[in-house]
Formats: C-alpha cells, structure tokens, sequence
C-alpha cells in the first residue's frame, strides 16, 4: 500500500548525476522551466568519477511536483542518476563573499570579532572595506549577514546550496534499477 503524497510545499534538493557534455545544465534547466517550476538555487560540479558532473537543484514544491520532475530528469539522455535529499538526512551549504563597509579602526576590530563568532574569515582588507567569505548553513550564513547590515554591506556574492547525504549513502546507491535510467537511451 502506498503512503499519501505530502502536499504541502515546502524546499526540496534534488541531486542529479549527468554526463560533464556542453550544454547539459542549460537543458535541465530547461526541463524545469517548461514545465513551470522555479529553480531557487542551482549548482553544477565535477565529481569522484571522470566524465560525470553532478547538480544540485533547490526548489519549492510539493511531493507530487518533485517525484514528477525526477521523472522527467531521468528520462534525460544525459542523466545517470537522480536523488531527492531527505532533509533530516543530508547536509546543505553555501558560501557567500560579504563586502562590508568599515569607516574606522573600532568597526574593523568589531567586523573581524563578529566574523569570528562565525567562523567565517576576512580574505580581503582595504582602507574603508572588508570582504568576509563564509561557508555554512543558509540560516548561519543569513545571520551574519544580518549582524553585518549594521556596518554598511557594500556588496554580496553567494553561490548555490550545495548537498550531499549524511552516513554512507551516496547517489551512486543501486536503489535504482539501472535499466530505468538505460530505458529507451539506446534506441537513438
């Protein structure tokens, strides 16, 4: 017996194992945009195996929506695997370069106390500015960024989430059939 689908929305991370070819993020992408679904952080990267890249695709939806674009993903003539992350069970982060306005000696040394409260580190220092990068959480790095409001924030550059399962699961599990990403692929 099935379990009820959840219909509640909320923010799903779907990992996707692809083919490193041109072109092959600008077509998942894709994918999601036809079928209207808005993509809240997007990332791309090599990974363990040559040849493969894996993305890791953020989104707002229910549980209906998220197994029917896996679906679609794995229908992909480039795509080797598809996982939606359990939230409980995997670890998500960003990083995000902060340049932060300091008029004088006592907000710098105030700065670079906050910024170690986080863990985060100051890479770049100029006569009037700071530039911090951290790695963290999206809730740790949004609270820095807060605390940093009050200092004059210059500028800020963040990337994508990026996620990956907790304990001794990977993508690469054969949860999956391998037939089911091979399915219709071998026809061309």
């Amino acid at each position: 017996m099935k379990k009820p689908l959840d219909t509640r929305r909320k923010l799903y991370t779907m990992c996707i194992l692809v083919e490193d070819v041109p072109g092959v993020l600008s077509q998942v992408s894709r994918l999601f945009s036809r079928k209207g679904y808005n993509i809240e952080s997007i990332v791309s990267g090599a990974t363990d195996k040559p040849g493969i890249a894996r993305i890791s695709i953020e989104l707002i939806g229910d549980e209906l929506m998220i197994d029917q674009i896996a679906a679609q993903c794995r229908k992909l003539l480039p795509v080797k695997a598809v996982k939606i992350l359990d939230e409980e069970t995997c670890i998500r982060r960003e990083i995000a370069l902060i340049k932060v306005s300091c008029a004088d000696r006592v907000s710098r040394d105030e700065i670079i106390q906050l910024v170690n409260i986080f863990r985060a580190k100051v890479i770049d220092v100029a006569k009037n500015a700071l530039t911090i990068w951290v790695f963290g959480s999206q809730s740790k790095n949004a609270a820095l960024i807060e605390m940093l409001e009050d200092f004059g924030i210059l500028e800020i550059a963040k990337t994508g989430t990026i996620a990956i399962e907790r304990g001794c699961n990977t993508i690469y599990d054969e949860s999956k059939l391998k037939e089911e990403y091979e399915y219709g692929k071998n026809v061309l």
